[in-house]
């Protein structure tokens, strides 16, 4: 029983990303320009999706890996029904071979339909992420994004009518958004019953409607350190209500990477570093008040060292304002963020 658990640990998750650019969507959400934020000019032919999948399966270890093929990027739903069974084709051939575990895709809540969820119940979909945003009407409609948010509620219960896992996507910063509507954001995303979630950051990309507005001073994003403070409250409400959170921050694209693309807005390549960091300072600061030892030793577990100590060691030169030595120990006995002091 013991090596079963232990080899149970040992599994990886493995997504191969298949990125789906928004060609289907039928609105211009003012923030998005797929195109510049990924590189993706047209969707992937049936033959580049294959070779794909079969890169990415060469450099897997099927015996310790769980295996998922993502459909990114765009509104998969959207797309012709004869598209999307090509696609679906193609990814459950590699589920019935058994080197392939599951499907994800994502797509709009008012892309959703009893229709388009048995068909991709057929095809053995176990995950649907809802691009949501936010659940708040005035942010959708200043932000364009052409759904409300009775329509993300609706779409969730169906999903999970339907069997399926849900993830619902929340960005922060958008056009009418404070921190207290993100922070509800979260918690109705948890109600509505998501597994699984990713926070984006609202970023001003080139050739968008908000950088016209950023331009015309009418739209102004929130600064870095706004940005990882608003996440790092959302971080911790999707923790305790049991979300898996799966991304923190937009993928580095190499416009984004080069500010060819970026006009303003926090991007940080190390984003949920900076999140993870500023959770670990809440956590540590109250140690360097009212204290009068020399040395410190934190114990930590070994997975959350690097954010223990700090993005450049932040943590760590904030303790040593106040103690002469700083040590960071790790201990696998410790889960999350729970911690260990010595006194010396």
């Amino acid at each position: 029983m013991i090596l079963n658990l232990i080899d149970q640990l040992k599994i990886k998750h493995v997504n191969i990303p298949i990125f789906i650019p928004e060609l289907a969507c039928p609105h211009q959400c003012i923030f998005c320009n797929q195109k510049k934020i990924s590189g993706a000019v047209s969707s992937p032919s049936p033959v580049e999706v294959v070779k794909t999948i079969e890169e990415h399966l060469a450099t897997i270890n099927p015996n310790n890996s769980n295996v998922e093929i993502a459909f990114f990027g765009g509104n998969f739903t959207g797309l012709k029904k004869e598209e999307q069974i090509e696609y679906l084709i193609i990814a459950h051939k590699y589920i019935q071979e058994g080197v392939v575990d599951s499907v994800r895709l994502s797509t709009r809540p008012d892309y959703i339909s009893n229709d388009i969820l048995r068909l991709l119940s057929q095809y053995k979909v176990k995950t649907i992420e809802l691009g949501a945003q936010s659940m708040h009407d005035e942010v959708l409609q200043r932000s364009g994004r052409g759904h409300t948010v009775e329509q993300t509620i609706v779409a969730s219960k169906m999903i999970k009518d339907w069997g399926f896992d849900l993830g619902l996507q929340m960005m922060i910063g958008l056009p009418g958004d404070t921190m207290e509507k993100s922070i509800t954001t979260a918690e109705q995303i948890i109600t509505l019953g998501a597994t699984n979630t990713r926070i984006y950051p609202t970023l001003v990309i080139k050739d968008t409607k908000l950088e016209e507005l950023h331009s015309e001073q009418k739209f102004s994003p929130l600064t870095l350190d706004e940005s990882v403070r608003w996440t790092s409250e959302v971080y911790k409400i999707f923790e305790s209500g049991g979300v898996k959170i799966l991304r923190v921050g937009l993928h580095p694209s190499e416009g984004l990477l080069h500010g060819g693309e970026l006009i303003a807005g926090p991007f940080h390549q190390s984003y949920r570093e900076l999140v993870l960091t500023e959770l670990w300072h809440e956590e540590l600061k109250h140690l360097a008040q009212n204290n009068t030892s020399e040395r410190i030793c934190i114990f930590v577990n070994p997975y959350q060292l690097n954010y223990a100590v700090g993005y450049h060691g932040k943590n760590r030169d904030m303790l040593l304002n106040k103690f002469r030595s700083v040590k960071f120990i790790p201990d696998a006995k410790l889960i999350k963020r729970e911690f260990n002091v010595s006194y010396s």
